[in-house]
This record gives C-alpha cells, structure tokens and sequence, in this order.
C-alpha cells in the first residue's frame, strides 16, 4: 500500500503565544463578551478569595469569644459569597456559548474557501485526511481553548497574583515559605512546553494520517473486498494507530510528569508553612484565625496552581491546531490578473475574435518532479480553430491529461501561452475562465447529491428543458428509470451507478451550459458500444457549436474530429484528418491499429475499424 502524503511539518521552535495571538482577527468580533466572560470568571475567583478572610474572621472572633450571635451573619456572608461564585461561572459560560460557535463557523468557512480555491497542484501533495483533520478536530480543539483554557489561563494567573498578595498581607513569612516552588516550577513548565509541543504536533499529524487511511478504505472498499487486500489494509491502520499511541502515552507521560511536580512541590512548601505556623502560634507571634486565614488561601490557590499542567498542554494542543489552520491559510493562491484596461483592451472571447484554442511553446513540469528530469510538457504548439474539434492522442503517459488541464488553468503551464479566441487565459478571471471552459474527465466524479443537482453543476442557472437536453444528448436516459428521476440521491462518489452511468452524468454536465470552449478527456472510455454510438450521434451536434479538444484512445472517438494531433515526447508530433494520419505517422498508425511502428508506410486493411 502506498504511504500516506504528509505535509510538511511545522518549524520545531516556535511560540505558543505568537501561533494563539492569530486567533485573534477570528475573536476580535466577540471581544466584549470574551472580556464580559473573563471579568465574570475574576469575579467568581475573587469571592472565592474572600472566603479564607470570613473564616478567620468567625475563628479569632465568634469562636474565640464564644460569641454565638455573631457566627449567623457570618455564615450568611460565605452562602452569598458561594451563590456569587455559582452564578458567575454559570454566566461566563452561557456569555460564550454561542458567539464562539459562530468563530468556529467562521473559520471553517474560511478553510473551506481557501480548499476550493488552492490550485490542484496542492491537493495532490495533500492527503485528504489531513485536510478534513483541520477541518474538524483542529476546530474544535481551538474553539474549546478560547471557551475554557484562554479564559482560565488569565483568570488563575490574576487570581494566583491577587492570592499571593493576599498571603503576603496576612504573613509574609508564610507566604516566602509557600513560594518557594515558582522559580523551580517555571523551569520545569518551560522544559515541559518544548517537549509537549512537539509531541502534540506529531499526534495531531498522525491522526491526519490515519483518517486518510480510514476515508481510503471506506471509499475504496470494492477494491479491497476483490483484491482479499482488507487485512492487509487493516495491519496498515494497526500499525498507524500505534504510532498515534506511542504518541499520545508520551503526551500523557510528559503531562504526568509535571503534574506530580506542580501538586507535589506546592503540597511540600504548604506542609512547611503549615509547620511554620503552628510554630508561631504556640508563640504567640500569629493568631489561629490568621493561620487558618492563611491556610485556606493558600489552599484556594491550588486549583490555579495545579490546573497549570493541563492549561499549558492544552494552550500547546490549540497553538499546534492553529498552526495547522494557518498552514492552509497561508498557501499562496494562484494569481489572478485584473484583466485589460480601458486604454489597452485585449482582444477576448467577448471582443468578438474568433481564433480558437492556439497554445504556443507551451512547457509544463509538475512541482514536485526531480529536478534534474525533463519537463513533461516541453514547447506545445497547437492551433483549434474556432468551431474545431480536435481530438488528442498520445501513448499512455504522453502528458495528454495534462495538457487539457492546462486550458483551464487547473494547472498552470510552466512557460509560454495559452488563448482562447485571442485572449490568453492568464488574463481572463478564473470564474469566466470556467464559464467558457468546460470541463469532463475520464474518471468521473460526483457528489453525495441528486441527479439534478449534479449536472446543473456545469449551469447552475439553467432550467428543466436545458438539463432534459443534456441528459439526452449524453444518452442517460436510465435516470427516467431511478426512484426519483433527476431527484434520486446517486450516493457518495456515486457508487450507486454504474461505471458507465457516472461518465455519461459527467458529460451532460460538461454540455449542459453550452460552453463555447469544451474538453472531454476520454469522455466514453466506460460505455457499450451500442451506447457509444449513440452518444457519439448525439455528441455530434454539441461539438458542431463548440471550439472542442477530445482527448482520444479509440478509432470511434478519434472519428467524431475534424483533425487529430499526436502528442509524442512532451510535444505535438503531427496535426492532420484521421486518414491523413494513418498514412503520414507511423507513431499514429501503432496507436490507432497496434501496428509496429517500424513498418514504414504500411497500409491499413480493408475493412478495418479505422477506415
């Protein structure tokens, strides 16, 4: 089985502070209630604070004088002081609850947009389970940090600040005492988020991974089944799953770690000062009221102090979410020109020139190919006249799928022109670049939506008449036989049609808009030959309208051309009629009849399927 595509890792220093601060454009809209929130949250801390102060106050008072009539008013004071608390946390949440959904909507939105609109060249370094990742744990890992985490880190820094303050004010020498750990614990954090960082980094990319393997698996079932290949696929996710186990347990292990040092050394330090205290009561130098004041501050501050271990792993886990986010984000987008100005209008499709489909030294290499090796595409020269069919063959491997990607610009040719009618197609905005160009593939794709809304893809503005017409002239007329017609649900991918079902509904979006520019890469590849012929009929009259590039592999489809041209060794070799070809080109005999190409000169047989 083939390795997973990863993408390139992030750099292994960088700052947690600086990766959450670009959250904030995404938070900056709810920054009043986030504020709202975190001032709630203070409150609530601080009222908590307050408690250690009443109890002081009823142990060197009410119960000191045994003054009973006093303790009520006391006890009252820490029931409101506990519904206080309660009722601020209650409302910090429910402030957030649903402003943060709509940043989460937000910025899956903005992924989504970014996905769509990044060239295909990106797509193929990517794996598509570390996009949907992205798309769906790195979110809700970054909206739960702003809901709790974000919230609490700047709560408990305040309130551990407000307490120590607190502790100072009611005995400095305990307060030494019981921060003696910091200087120790800082380091120790410090060490912690280098290593947690990366790990989290790598946990996120191998869950990535493994949903690459599960969507491979789902989608590629048939394949497995036949091929007896699904525990070979399984022991492929076994081993991933490991991986991301090893993984996680050493997450959790270096989490584990600082934890039994943050409980740990606050616990010895509060041990020593509770020591320390009872020393200076039994001589006289501290009250018991102030000691136990001490005591339970010192005791409150705990969960600030201990949550500090979860709080930066999960500020980590949301810094490594964010800068996967922003890997997306940050990819450069293809360039879009503004087209011609008013003083130097450029001759277009709209101008009225018709000059067709003209290619002049184009050359194309893929990104990611050695750099050392040739170009796969080196100096096409190739004019379609306007209203021309031309139909494209080449040896499997030649680049001919390539090269009608380009028209399009889902692929952007590595140098030289490409134009349509005059206009080269770097001048041309993408979306009316789409409008003119359309579009149908040898491996058909369609989407978990209904027959109607599949087609319509190519036209999303046409009316009923227009998709009959194009259901008709791709021969589909097995929809008519569907539950529901044009409103029957095909399916993910549309696996619930056949093959030869999915090409035909891929080319009747193709023709449905009446595009004037249309390229068919081996449009019937997947048909009968009684449907082929069919289509072929009816295929006629469209391309009769259209400028037309039809990539070709059979004699059938190479005779619904008015010229062909043989792409050979990364250029066009020879542009001629079908049976101007098969006496001038060797390569396009070998091509079209199996012939070995080193028979010069030979002459088709009668009767044969290329006459």
């Amino acid at each position: 089985m083939p390795e997973n595509r990863t993408p390139t890792p992030a750099p292994a220093r960088r700052s947690t502070v600086r990766s959450l601060l670009r959250l904030w454009p995404y938070a900056r809209p709810i920054r009043l209630r986030l504020a709202v929130s975190v001032g709630a949250a203070l409150l609530a801390s601080f009222a908590l604070l307050l408690v250690p102060m009443v109890l002081g106050r009823i142990v060197d008072g009410p119960i000191a004088d045994h003054d009973l009539g006093a303790l009520p008013p006391l006890i009252a004071l820490l029931l409101v002081l506990g519904l206080l608390e309660a009722g601020l946390f209650y409302t910090r949440r429910v402030i957030l609850a649903r402003p943060l959904a709509g940043v989460e909507t937000a910025m899956r939105g903005d992924l989504f947009a970014r996905l769509q609109r990044l060239p295909i060249s990106f797509h193929d370094r990517w794996g598509s389970g570390q996009l949907l990742s992205r798309a769906t744990a790195d979110m809700y890992t970054m909206r739960l940090f702003l809901t709790f985490p974000l919230v609490f880190l700047i709560v408990n820094s305040l309130t551990f600040l407000a307490g120590t303050a607190l502790m100072f004010t009611q005995d400095w020498r305990l307060a030494l005492i019981a921060l003696l750990p910091a200087a120790p614990l800082m380091l120790l954090t410090r060490r912690f988020e280098v290593g947690y960082s990366g790990a989290a980094r790598r946990a996120q990319d191998q869950n990535g991974d493994l949903a690459t393997v599960i969507e491979e698996s789902v989608l590629g079932i048939r394949i497995l089944k036949a091929f007896g290949r699904h525990r070979a696929m399984a022991e492929r996710f076994r081993g991933q799953a490991r991986a991301l186990r090893r993984t996680e347990l050493r997450k959790a292990g270096l989490l584990a770690n600082l934890w039994a040092v943050i409980v740990g050394l606050p616990e010895l330090a509060l041990g020593c000062a509770l020591a320390a205290g009872c020393y200076l009561v039994a001589h006289d130098e501290l009250s018991t009221g102030t000691l136990v004041a001490f005591l339970s501050t010192a005791l409150a501050l705990r969960w600030p102090v201990e949550s500090l271990g979860w709080l930066l792993a999960y500020a980590n886990e949301a810094a490594t979410a964010s800068d996967r986010f922003f890997e997306i984000l940050d990819e450069p987008l293809p360039a879009e020109t503004a087209g011609p100005t008013a003083a130097a209008p450029v001759p277009g499709p709209d101008a009225g020139v018709r000059d067709g489909i003209r290619l002049t030294g184009v050359r194309f290499r893929y990104p990611d190919a050695p750099p050392d090796g040739p170009d796969l595409l080196r100096g096409i020269d190739l004019h379609i006249r306007s209203g021309e069919t031309m139909a494209l063959v080449g040896a499997t491997g030649s680049g001919k799928t390539t090269l009608t990607a380009l028209l399009p610009r889902l692929y952007e040719a590595t140098a030289g022109t490409i134009t349509l009618d005059g206009r080269d197609v770097r001048e041309l905005p993408r979306e009316r670049l789409r409008e003119l160009v359309s579009v149908a593939f040898e491996e058909p794709t369609l989407f978990s939506a209904t027959v109607r809304e599949n087609v319509l893809m190519g036209a999303p503005g046409a009316g009923p008449e227009r998709l009959a017409a194009a259901l008709a002239t791709a021969q589909a007329s097995f929809v008519e036989k569907l539950p529901e017609g044009v409103g029957t649900e095909v399916g993910e991918q549309g696996l619930s049609l056949s093959g030869g079902q999915r090409q035909r509904l891929a080319l009747a979006r193709a023709v449905v808009g009446d595009p004037e520019f249309l390229v068919l890469d081996d449009p019937l590849s997947a048909l009968d030959v009684h449907t082929e012929a069919l289509v072929e009929q009816a295929l006629r009259q469209v391309l009769a309208s259209t400028t037309a590039l039809v990539v070709a592999h059979r004699p059938s489809t190479v005779l619904l051309a008015d010229r062909v041209a043989v792409l050979a060794d990364g250029r066009i070799e020879a542009v001629g009629t079908h049976q101007e070809l098969l006496r001038s080109s060797a390569r396009y005999r070998e091509l079209m009849t199996g012939e070995s190409a080193r028979v010069p000169g030979a002459l088709v047989p009668e009767g044969s399927p290329t006459r």
